[in-house]
């Protein structure tokens, strides 16, 4: 999908991938820079969105062998428009449940195959354009897509974290308009208390839990807006990026503060 101008790509399910844009489509309704980066508007309208997202992903997200999944429904910008009128940005809502994204279908097709040893393949089709690039791959038969436009190739370890942390990279990259090592050295939150895939409820509002670098006001002001606040156990998750600039044909590497790592040029 494409978030203010950046296409952004995840693995499909049986992931947790998918919910990054779900989010990041919510999320597009808001003006996330007005609002500021650590404020308490951005963050209340970035926690209801995971809190809307995970019911879905508890619901919806599954192997695509065993389960039709409607993944373009669910990252579509209607889907996400209609998710995003429970949004209050003032307050935390009480109770928030699962979405029905089957709106429409699409002529995108998606398979998944296996061979007696073990090996498998899952395929999106949907090259664009029609022909795509009009390359093919010698030998093998398919044609690339023409909708690469590399920008950042980035990841967020930690569990469920992940989403969560890939959506706050993207918003402090483009909509706070911090630098690759600064988008991950920024303070991070992370929502526990969400419906799982495991078929764990939700808990309701759940629990937020924050990172020290947080202004104390605005963990105070969330707090009066119904969530509970929690300094965490320190599971942040795990960052590591690398950044093109195409205008001087130059990258940009980070490392996570919060764990081992480095960015090598060679």
């Amino acid at each position: 999908m494409n978030y203010r101008g950046y296409d952004v790509y995840e693995l499909p399910p049986n992931g947790q991938g998918a919910a990054v844009l779900q989010m990041l489509q919510i999320l597009k309704g808001f003006d996330l820079k007005k609002m500021g980066a650590g404020s308490a508007d951005a963050l209340t309208v970035m926690l209801e969105a995971k809190r809307l997202v995970y019911e879905d992903l508890a619901k919806w997200y599954a192997d695509p062998a065993f389960a039709q999944v409607p993944i373009e429904a669910l990252i579509s910008e209607r889907y996400a428009a209609q998710r995003r009128q429970l949004i209050d940005p003032a307050r935390a809502r009480p109770d928030i449940g699962r979405g029905d994204p089957r709106l429409r279908e699409g002529d995108t097709i998606y398979l998944t195959t296996a061979d007696r040893n073990g090996m498998m393949v899952s395929l999106i089709q949907s090259n664009y354009a029609g022909m795509g690039s009009g390359l093919v791959a010698d030998h093998l038969g398919f044609m690339f897509q023409d909708r690469g436009e590399p920008f950042l190739a980035f990841g967020v370890m930690g569990g469920d974290m992940q989403p969560q942390g890939h959506v706050q990279v993207l918003t402090n990259i483009i909509d706070f308009g911090m630098n690759v090592q600064e988008a991950g050295d920024a303070a991070r939150w992370r929502h526990v208390g969400s419906s799982e895939a495991t078929g764990e409820p939700s808990t309701g509002i759940g629990t937020v839990q924050m990172e020290s670098g947080f202004d104390p006001a605005v963990k105070s002001e969330l707090a009066r807006r119904g969530y509970t606040v929690a300094g965490g156990s320190g599971a942040f998750g795990g960052y590591q990026a690398i950044m093109w600039d195409a205008k001087h044909h130059v990258y940009w590497g980070a490392s996570e503060m919060r764990k081992d790592g480095e960015a090598i040029g060679y």
